[in-house]
């Protein structure tokens, strides 16, 4: 007779069947050859992923990175799964050691008693299979929060104390979250074992549930049970004691942070919930040694329904009836609160606030004081010239510029200078193999312009053109111009190669003189000879990569050899979010000639969302406007809210090789720190950042509109203002967005302005700020303007103190001074403006504004708008042909910037512009002007055009055939403009007998210089 619960307590007492009897046939050896045929090839897989991983991060000197989140994340994973897969197993073995001996007939109504064998042929498997599986989803889970405990262990103070605890702020970003992590992870453990422990005792017969008899639990099974549950109710009581801590952290309030119902009423209860819960624990222990539970069972009830009423229905009696009738008044010190710790988390509690009372009249004369920022104001919109790059600029179809280009400051001649950039990136064609990944690895060259000037027609100028490069943007020195690294290149390239090697990567088009005696080709080729990715020349780093891109060329491929590097993960901000993992980088990359080198700027950003009292942002959210978009919705950090951000880091990246550094730009901040304890020598002082690329650091665009955002709001110090919500300002709508109804925000622009008040002027971020919109028909005036200084001056090693200073001008409210929406209506309704630009319109043309800049000159704010003209033909690429100015309600619309300022300031604006501040092609190619000869007929002027037409075409055949591109630049250009005379001509002569009197209108008011003044 069996001493145990099952009737077969060893397998071996069971008659063993024969095959004979059993009719079944021995699994062959082919299935579980199979089976790890397949797990071996998956392992390989895994692994050459790893490899190639280990590969990326070693050859770009960022090994500890790789080694130190990995490392963290395998020991997380071992220790979360030994200690949930001990308490599962210990909970089965406790179950299996002390169960209860019975007979077969006590068990005979038990429908689990029939289920016994079975369960005993499997239970030494189920014993380490359960807890296994158990335990790597909690593993998994525990090790994802690599970083809590890696802050934890490396956190730093801030030297900032909360309100309420007067705990350091560094509690709340570091330990709180690691003490969650731990207790969540707890809770599981206790939880998910307790449930193993109690289904166990079911099955092996320590609870049974009988007809007659109801529940029995045994003595074992009882002090199980009762242990497990006194454990999960003391996890609970500490997970109640932190969250008196978490209220520091809400955002659902009036405003975000501890209101008067979370310090008078939750807070207490949470307290009383947590010492309840360690009783509850305590009773559980006591009914488990006794055996009896109707005491825990009350207790625990009683902390269910005191849970409910004291941490539910007490704080809402408390809002409702003391807190919502006086709410202004009983809420006005943690408004305070979240006033001065959101200033303080976002970097503006040192916002220079000052009042300027903007004038709506213009005066002559009113901006000879602000030559400083009128030479620069930039006519050139790097959302809209890109078209004009690549036309004059590309040279052949396997370049490509970006859609919207970033601004810069050079120093050229001794002037500082704000400057459109452009990296003349690789378009590699679809079509091979070979063309994607061997011929096609690289762009060629920089294109830039200045900012505040055009050529005589409209046409960017450019201060650094050509291939080769030449411009007076160098100043005779010379930079490596190939563009390995950028954001628009393959996904992986094969470079390299030994000393005899022939080239075969595409270098650049040839000019004159370059090729060999026996090649013909029109492209020279290069090797790259960097050291730019890691090396795949032997068999099994090209069979770990070829499973990596999924492509087994790599292996059969004659182009890869010996020396042979490959370069992948080549878009800047992936490449610094991959060396440094804590950063929440720029959603803007640009690039900068830096120590003759092209590299890539990227703003790197701590933050976090656990800044007591400060308001949350949804980063998405902040940065998106009319130029990024819904693009910078897609990256998964920017689903991300924070209520702290530092730009902690400038890194760059080398566009030849690839190269990362990184420096500590704000080497205060204790979230980099503490990363810098993690991850020692990667991120480098301050001091190694060279002069020139100091010179071309700025501020950060994404962390403007975060703090904007927040200015908004924020500006407003008083806390019974903040209530009230009196003097709410938001971020304007972009008016020349999409049909100019723009729906979304006005971005900010780069501009070289110097602020009232200021002592000179800084290559700045600006914003404008109207009244919170109540509906559609909203008041659009300015109420605020908003510059952050982004000039770190040309010190090797050390910033301006002026960097980062934040300055706020308060516009006054009445009569108002028009707003960005607003002073796009004047420009639009305007009679003069609109008649001129109707006949720019005429044609095969269509007319894009340009994007509306705010400045702080004469006294008041005055707007420029730059205005292109893009033909709709083969050929199209804009052409600034006029400038859009106002000033209070005044408007000035002509070909030049002083021409049109000086419609608005009584004929005399007294402003120093830069020469080419707008088109002046008013002559003929000869110079002289047109202004006293006789008027041509319409039918001589469309003969004319046509014969300029025809000579420009065979000008630009002859210019291709000796591959002079600046020579088929120019015969492009009097190709577009001959076409254009041509239609005109002919829309004339078609329409004059019909219009006469029209056509004598238009001419009239196109020829008009007089001020176009208009009052809405």
């Amino acid at each position: 007779m069996s001493t145990g619960p099952f009737p077969f307590p060893s397998g071996n007492s069971r008659p063993r069947e024969s095959r004979e009897d059993t009719g079944k046939r021995r699994v062959g050896p082919l299935i579980p050859a199979i089976v790890v045929v397949v797990l071996a090839v998956a392992a390989f897989i895994g692994f050459a992923h790893l490899w190639t991983d280990i590969l990326w991060f070693d050859q770009l000197g960022y090994g500890t990175v790789f080694w130190t989140k990995n490392i963290t994340r395998i020991v997380l994973f071992v220790i979360a799964f030994l200690v949930m897969g001990a308490a599962v197993w210990l909970q089965l073995h406790l179950a299996w050691r002390h169960r209860p001996v019975y007979a077969p007939s006590e068990r005979s109504d038990d429908p689990l008693a029939k289920y016994e064998d079975q369960v005993q042929t499997f239970r030494k498997a189920a014993f380490i299979l359960i807890p296994a599986v158990i335990a790597a989803f909690a593993a998994i889970t525990f090790a994802s929060g690599w970083q809590t405990v890696q802050l934890f262990l490396n956190g730093e103070s801030f030297g900032e104390k909360d309100p309420q605890f007067g705990l350091d702020v560094g509690f709340y970003i570091t330990v709180l979250p690691f003490l969650k992590l731990i207790v969540g992870f707890l809770s599981s453990v206790v939880l998910f074992s307790g449930i193993a422990g109690i289904l166990a005792q079911y099955l092996f017969g320590g609870i049974r549930i009988q007809d007659k008899a109801g529940l029995r639990i045994s003595r074992a099974a009882g002090w199980q049970i009762g242990v497990s549950v006194a454990l999960f109710v003391l996890v609970q009581a500490v997970n109640f004691w932190l969250g008196r801590y978490s209220t520091m952290l809400k955002q659902d309030g009036r405003v975000p942070g501890a209101l008067y119902t979370d310090v008078h009423a939750v807070i207490p209860t949470r307290t009383i919930l947590a010492i309840a819960a360690v009783a509850v624990a305590v009773v559980f222990i006591i009914g488990a040694a006794m055996g009896k539970w109707k005491l825990p069972l009350i207790t625990t009830a009683m902390l269910v329904v005191v849970a409910v009423v004291a941490g539910a229905v007490y704080p809402a009696i408390i809002q409702q009836f003391n807190v919502r009738p006086s709410e202004k008044t009983m809420e006005q010190k943690y408004i305070q609160r979240n006033i001065d710790m959101t200033r303080q988390a976002y970097g503006l509690d040192d916002v220079e606030v000052s009042s300027y009372d903007a004038q709506l009249q213009p005066k002559k004369n009113a901006l000879a004081k602000d030559a400083a920022t009128t030479t620069n104001i930039r006519l050139l919109d790097p959302s809209i010239v890109s078209p004009a790059f690549a036309q004059l600029q590309q040279f052949r179809s396997y370049y490509k510029f970006a859609d919207t280009l970033p601004v810069d400051r050079y120093t050229v001649d001794g002037k500082t200078q704000d400057t459109v950039i452009a990296v003349r990136e690789v378009d590699a064609p679809k079509d091979s193999w070979v063309n994607q990944h061997i011929t096609y690895t690289h762009g060629y060259g920089v294109v830039t312009a200045d900012g505040n000037k055009v050529t005589s027609a409209g046409d960017p100028e450019f201060s650094l053109s050509g291939i080769p490069s030449e411009g007076k943007l160098l100043g005779g020195k010379e930079y490596e111009p190939r563009i390995y690294f950028g954001q628009n290149s393959p996904e992986f390239s094969v470079v390299g190669g030994p000393k005899d090697w022939k080239a075969r990567e595409l270098d650049r088009p040839s000019s004159d003189g370059e090729k060999e005696e026996d090649d013909d080709a029109a492209d020279l080729r290069n090797t790259f000879k960097g050291d730019g990715g890691p090396k795949v020349g032997n068999l099994f780093n090209k069979l770990a990569y070829a499973i990596k891109f999924g492509s087994m060329n790599l292996m059969l491929s004659d182009a890869v050899n010996s020396e042979s590097q490959i370069l992948y993960d080549r878009d800047p901000q992936k490449r610094v979010k991959e060396v440094a993992p804590y950063l929440q980088v720029d959603s803007t990359a640009y690039p900068a000639i830096i120590d003759g080198r092209v590299k890539w700027i990227v703003d790197g950003y701590t933050t976090t969302n656990d800044y007591p009292y400060s308001s949350s942002q949804t980063l998405g959210d902040a940065v998106r406007d009319t130029l990024t978009g819904d693009s910078a919705q897609t990256s998964d950090q920017f689903s991300d809210k924070v209520n702290y951000i530092r730009n902690s880091v400038k890194a760059t990246v080398d566009a030849y090789d690839g190269s990362v550094d990184l420096y500590a730009w704000d080497d205060k901040d204790p979230l980099l720190k503490a990363w810098r304890s993690v991850y020692p020598d990667t991120v480098k002082p301050m001091s190694k950042m060279s002069a020139d690329l100091m010179s071309h650091v700025r501020y950060p665009e994404d962390m403007f509109k975060v703090q904007r955002e927040l200015l908004g709001e924020y500006h407003v110090t008083d806390a019974d203002d903040f209530y009230e919500e009196n003097d709410a300002w938001q971020v304007p709508n972009d008016p020349t967005g999409g049909s100019g109804d723009s729906t979304t925000k006005q971005p900010p622009y780069y501009l070289s302005v110097k602020m009232p008040g200021a002592d000179q002027e800084a290559f700045s971020l600006t914003s404008a700020f109207i009244p919170r919109q109540a509906g559609a028909n909203a008041r659009n005036v300015m109420y605020g303007f908003m510059a952050a200084d982004g000039d770190a001056g040309n010190t090797k090693g050390k910033k301006d103190d002026s960097y980062g200073k934040i300055r706020l001008l308060k516009l006054p409210t009445q009569p108002g001074v028009p707003g960005p929406g607003q002073a796009q209506q004047n420009f639009d309704s305007n009679g003069t403006v609109s008649t001129q630009l109707n006949l720019l319109r005429q044609g095969a043309s269509t007319v894009k504004n340009g994007n509306l800049l705010t400045l702080p000159v004469g006294g008041g704010m005055l707007y420029v708008q730059p205005v292109y003209v893009q033909s709709t033909g083969a050929t199209q690429y804009p052409t600034l042909r006029k400038v859009l100015v106002s000033y209070g309600n005044s408007v000035g619309f002509a070909d030049t910037l002083p021409e049109a300022l000086d419609q608005v300031f009584e004929g005399e604006s007294g402003a120093e512009t830069s020469d080419g501040a707008g088109n002046t092609d008013g002559g003929d190619e000869s110079g002289e002007s047109t202004e006293n000869k006789p008027e041509a007929t319409d039918e001589q002027k469309r003969s004319e055009a046509l014969k300029d037409a025809n000579e420009a075409i065979k000008e630009g055949q002859e210019a291709l055939g000796k591959s002079d591109f600046t020579a088929y630049d120019k015969a492009q250009k009097k190709l577009e403009k001959a076409l254009e005379e041509a239609t005109a001509a002919d829309d004339a002569i078609n329409g004059s007998a019909k219009d006469g009197e029209g056509k004598d209108g238009d001419t009239e008011a196109d020829s008009s210089s007089e001020p176009a003044k208009e009052n809405n």
